[in-house]
């Protein structure tokens, strides 16, 4: 038998080792909250509030008019397309209480990305923001969208075949059918970059993201009474968990933010006395460092946690000298639903990926055989838990390619390889130490190199090109506080002179989402080969750790 885990000597108190049961759907979670608590503040955005009432009407009639007017279907998908805002928790709700699956899409993604995930989801209907809708290709066909309904249109309502109105389709009051009733069925596709070129979607049912939302609230202390700042986009795992899910299953209040400002989030914190927030490193650094912040009564945040990226030591001292706040750094995925690990709150480590939460079965082991390795030695983490995505997405079943190589068989249990090398302490919390699959981590938001690299194949005057990590040194005051993506690119003959690296950069943000798109270039003139011709990006990687390069020319 195994030994019991090293860190159960440090569990929270009054924390079950077990994960809560939970067998129910995010729309019935809704209904629960709208029932207990219906004249309750469920979002507060800019200077409108939902009620919980609100909330659940509009998500029915909207429900209704996906079903009745749109012909959606139980398990058809639907994209969301949206800055945070009421409409896109409206717009995602009604899409469950359909029975159908949301789709989050990035508000920075380009048209040929959207194009993408519309084909490989087979999506045929969208909800868009306005400002947003010339991204989106309407018509029949792989890639396009059938129907589109449109929120915040300022110059007239859309109306046809195509385009509907967001608030004049809740306006009919339609009726939805039964409330969907199955915790297995397939609830979100969320996407996560690839490895190997192209985004994959992961497969969450009802059961995988309630399963991260109760243990995350019972290991964070969050209850009805929270109130919860909403600045992570909601298309990402890390926003649409902690600032949608979570509050609503709690009945607690969210303040949204569509776009990341630190100067009104501190002030949002100090009006609307703001309990808890999740965040990257980068984010809350950008906020106790904002002119004006210290001058704010952010007295009422008591909980404060995040992950992506380790939290300086001190910056992590500042906060707990300054306004007696831990810093709580866990670990999660797209593929895990967001919570995964998390750290002791009456004993927290700094720069750690903390201890396995209710229900989580973390291991290092040798990458290559699978071997479990002794405490203390550095291996790839492998974790089974019940937040665990089903498998990875392809045109409509599953990538089953993707899963053999993300899945491995350990004493008969399936576990997923997170691909990050870490060990393990004494007291049986984790450390990464860095990464078996090329990954760049900006701002929380996952890049991965090979997807880049194809998109900047497409230029007509690159040769050659290689994407790496380098230290992200925005706060001006030369500590990395996360990375940035870096191209290394070699220009084709005849082309070295017709380039600089500002044109280059604004070709590359008009082809991706900005979070992608290389911060930097430099121009060279060859890549370090292997003996086999692959492009040695370690080396380059290894060799661009320190202060950036400046942009130069071969």
């Amino acid at each position: 038998m195994r030994p019991e885990p090293l860190h159960f000597r440090h569990w929270p108190a009054g924390v079950d080792h077990a994960p809560p049961p939970l067998r129910t759907t995010l729309p019935a979670s809704l209904a629960a909250s709208a029932a207990q608590v219906p004249d309750k503040a469920a979002i507060i955005c800019g200077d409108s509030e939902t009620r919980y009432s609100q909330l659940q009407a509009r998500v029915d009639a909207l429900a209704g008019f996906l079903q009745q007017r749109l012909g959606v279907l139980p398990g058809d998908r639907v994209l969301v397309v949206s800055q945070n805002g009421p409409q896109w928790v409206i717009a995602a709700y009604a899409v469950l209480r359909a029975g159908a699956v949301v789709v989050p899409v990035s508000a920075m993604s380009k048209p040929a990305e959207i194009a993408f995930y519309a084909a490989d989801t087979q999506a045929r209907v969208a909800f868009v923001a306005h400002e947003l809708l010339a991204n989106l290709a309407l018509g029949d066909g792989p890639g396009l969208v059938g129907a589109a309904v449109v929120h915040g249109d300022a110059g007239g309502a859309p109306n046809g075949a195509r385009l509907h109105n967001f608030d004049a389709a809740i306006a009919q009051g339609l009726v939805p059918g039964p409330q969907p009733a199955d915790p297995d069925a397939l609830a979100v596709l969320p996407y996560t970059s690839g490895t190997t070129g192209q985004p994959k979607a992961c497969m969450h049912t009802h059961a995988t993201l309630l399963a991260s939302l109760a243990t995350s609230a019972v290991w964070k202390r969050l209850h009805r009474e929270s109130v919860v700042l909403t600045v992570a986009p909601l298309f990402h795992m890390l926003g649409l968990q902690n600032g949608m899910n979570l509050p609503i299953l709690l009945g607690a209040t969210s303040v949204m933010m569509p776009r990341w400002h630190a100067a009104t989030a501190a002030e949002l914190i100090e009006r609307h006395r703001v309990t808890a927030w999740t965040a990257p490193p980068a984010m809350v650094l950008d906020l106790f460092s904002a002119p004006g912040t210290a001058q704010r009564d952010l007295s009422s945040l008591v909980f404060l946690s995040g992950g992506g990226a380790a939290m300086p030591e001190a910056v992590a001292a500042m906060l707990m000298q300054r306004y007696q706040l831990n810093y709580e750094e866990g670990y999660g995925l797209t593929e895990t639903a967001s919570f995964l690990h998390g750290n002791p709150p009456a004993r927290c480590k700094p720069q750690c990926l903390g201890v396995p939460t209710q229900g989580v079965d973390s291991r290092i082991v040798d990458p290559v055989t699978l071997a479990e390795l002794p405490q203390g030695e550095v291996g790839e983490l492998v974790t089974r838990a019940p937040q665990l995505m089903l498998g990875y997405w392809l045109n409509g079943g599953r990538h089953e390619a993707a899963d053999r190589a993300a899945f491995c068989m350990l004493n008969g249990q399936r576990y997923f390889r997170t691909g990050d090398l870490a060990r393990v302490d004494e007291d049986g919390y984790f450390f990464l130490k860095d990464r078996l699959k090329r990954m760049i981590n900006v701002s929380g938001y996952k890049v991965w190199p090979a997807e880049v690299e194809s998109a900047l194949y497409a230029h007509p005057a690159v040769f050659e090109a290689c994407v790496i990590a380098v230290p992200d040194t925005r706060d001006g005051r030369g500590a990395a506080s996360g990375e940035a993506v870096k191209a290394l690119v070699v220009l084709k003959p005849g082309q070295q002179h017709s380039l600089t690296a500002e044109q280059f950069i604004a070709w590359c943000r008009e082809q991706m989402a900005v979070y992608k798109a290389p911060r930097s270039v430099q121009f060279v003139a060859a890549l370090p080969k292997s003996g086999t011709g692959k492009i040695l990006w370690r080396e380059l990687q290894q060799a661009h750790q320190g202060p950036q390069n400046p942009e130069s020319s071969p």
